[in-house]
């Protein structure tokens, strides 16, 4: 491992290097960062917020793999169980190596529980339920026990549906397979993973929208989606920000901006970009960006 500086303060960064700059730990990947002394602490950021920047897909998909096996091998050896929270979208895509050797023969399925942080309300076989993007990439390829794959209700309304979920949390909660907060009534899931849509929503969590003011609920529903489907459910901001992990996945040019606003608080109103007001209360909060992702990033800039 390399690490060096000039004296302009540009760091270079040959392999993965953590370093911290100011209150943001952050890890780049396989490029230089210029400018970074100093810009970044003007940021707002927080040092329980992690930033991992990736060269490519496949290295953002490869340590997303190893970050996801480390954590589950840590809830196993600590409760017996691990619970994670799914999302949809291109975040599923990117869990392949999990697949794949050695984590499809060391991973410890058996003890693995699966949920979603937010669900379309359509028929599981939709093409645009969630389950069905999750079963078809990875699910159908481990051995996670059926009866340990929490999916809602596709029969019944939206608001039955986010009902019916919440119950089923609830009775987890009351067996130990789901944690629960030490400073909350809430779920303390072992992991829950995010994508980010190109308006910073989160789950379907979506910018300005009445769901982010529920405190009362830890599964609410919408009708009204901005993004079609319109009837969807939801985790609520207090049970994600009750985890004990969150990691926020983003790729892509189109979610720089969002990306940009969320990381660097350029907008005060949190409100607007639903991301930017995902952080774990006791828990850790990790950001996975491929460079065309993180190109919007206050003192960022790549070099070859």
């Amino acid at each position: 491992m390399s690490l060096s500086t000039n004296r302009k303060g540009d760091w270079n960064a040959t392999l993965l290097v953590p370093f911290i700059e100011s209150e943001l730990l952050i890890l780049v990947c396989g490029h230089s960062v210029s400018n970074l002394w100093g810009s970044m602490a003007l940021s707002g950021v927080r040092k329980d917020r992690e930033l991992r920047i990736h060269e490519s897909l496949d290295e953002l998909s490869a340590v997303l793999a190893d970050y996801i096996a480390e954590i589950s091998e840590a809830a196993v050896k600590e409760r017996g169980v691990f619970a994670m929270a799914l999302s949809g979208g291109s975040l599923i895509g990117l869990m392949r190596k999990l697949c794949q050797a050695p984590y499809n023969k060391t991973v410890d399925w058996d003890k693995w529980y699966i949920f979603w942080a937010d669900e379309r309300v359509v028929a599981k076989n939709h093409v645009d339920s969630n389950y069905k993007l999750a079963k078809d990439l990875f699910l159908s390829k481990v051995p996670i026990i059926p009866s340990h794959v929490h999916s809602i209700n596709d029969s019944v309304s939206a608001e039955e549906a986010a009902d019916e979920y919440e119950f089923v949390i609830r009775q987890l909660v009351k067996s130990r397979v789901i944690s629960v907060s030490d400073i909350s009534d809430c779920p303390k899931f072992d992991l829950i993973l995010l994508g980010m849509g190109s308006d910073g929503h989160v789950a379907s969590l979506f910018p300005n929208h009445s769901v982010l003011e529920e405190k009362d609920e830890w599964v609410t529903y919408l009708t009204d989606s901005p993004k079609p489907p319109p009837e969807r459910i939801t985790f609520t901001l207090p049970v994600i920000n009750s985890a004990s992990n969150v990691a926020i996945v983003v790729t892509g040019e189109s979610k720089a901006e969002a990306a940009h606003l969320a990381l660097d608080g350029v907008d005060p109103n949190f409100a607007s970009v639903p991301a930017g007001i995902v952080q774990p209360l006791k828990g850790k909060l990790v950001w996975f960006m491929d460079k065309p992702a993180a190109s919007k990033l206050d003192g960022f800039q790549f070099t070859e």
